[in-house]
């Protein structure tokens, strides 16, 4: 379930939330370009409302994540991306060269990787699963370029 699947506004308060136009913003930038960086989410709300200080967009971000409005991932070696895909246990595959990330539904079926041989007493609900490769877009590029790849 995305986040923006319904009035912005409305799920704010659903959340006790108030509605601001920084937050209104923000879960409109992760919604256009979701896996976004904060900086990437803080540039997309300047170009929209104006001034905003960075301080301010991980703010929002850091409460629209523990209201469960948004996901935050960190990818090894990346900053923290952030999504509106709420709500679902799905996995994501990255780019070794460009860094691109896409969402990858979960396996149906047998899927003995995600299920712990020992759960050590936790009551599990979700896995985090991120497949690395090499996207199609880079893939077409001339391979010496992907033996220079960098985790984003």
């Amino acid at each position: 379930m995305a986040a923006m699947e319904s009035d912005p506004a409305g799920l704010l308060r659903e959340r006790g939330l108030q509605v601001t136009a920084q937050r209104l913003a923000v879960l409109r930038a992760v919604a256009k370009c979701p896996h976004c960086t904060a900086d990437e989410v803080a540039e997309n709300v300047r170009s929209e409302i104006g001034s905003i200080s960075r301080q301010a967009v991980y703010d929002v971000l850091g409460v629209l994540v523990e209201k469960g409005l948004l996901r935050r991932i960190q990818p090894a070696g990346s900053p923290a991306r952030f999504e509106n895909r709420v709500g679902d246990n799905h996995h994501h595959a990255i780019c070794r060269v460009c860094g691109k990330t896409a969402d990858v539904d979960c396996a149906v079926g047998a899927t003995p990787c995600l299920t712990a041989a020992d759960d050590m007493g936790f009551q599990i609900d979700t896995a985090e699963v991120i497949y690395w490769g090499v996207c199609p877009d880079c893939q077409l590029r001339k391979p010496e370029a992907q033996h220079g790849a960098v985790n984003r």
